[in-house]
């Protein structure tokens, strides 16, 4: 189990060599559980290699508890079990990709 802290959406946050813009959140149905991911915005405008913008989605997990919780700055965060299981994670990427139309998807 691990916890998931929401992020703030349409805001930029720092990253190396640029930042990233969180947009939506999605609580899929799958195999009778939900998963949770995240679709967000990427710019890599700070690269010795030049810049460039796509879109991503990560994956914290199947939902356990939604907004169990609040941090100290008060942002709700969910309870996420990580999917290890190599054909669940490979049918999700394959419906978060037909779905998203994103390249790139990381589990957490």
């Amino acid at each position: 189990m691990a916890d998931y802290t929401h992020l703030e959406f349409d805001r930029d946050i720092p990253a190396p060599a640029g930042y990233y813009t969180p947009r939506k959140e999605v609580r899929l149905k799958y195999g009778g559980r939900e998963v949770l991911y995240v679709v967000s915005g990427a710019v890599v405008d700070a690269s010795c290699c030049g810049e460039a913008d796509f879109t991503s989605a990560l994956v914290p997990g199947y939902v356990l508890k939604w907004y169990s919780t609040k941090n100290s700055d008060g942002t709700p965060v969910s309870q996420v079990e990580p999917i290890t299981d190599r054909t669940a994670r490979d049918n999700i990427r394959k419906i978060i990709r037909e779905t998203e139309n994103v390249p790139q998807i990381e589990f957490w």
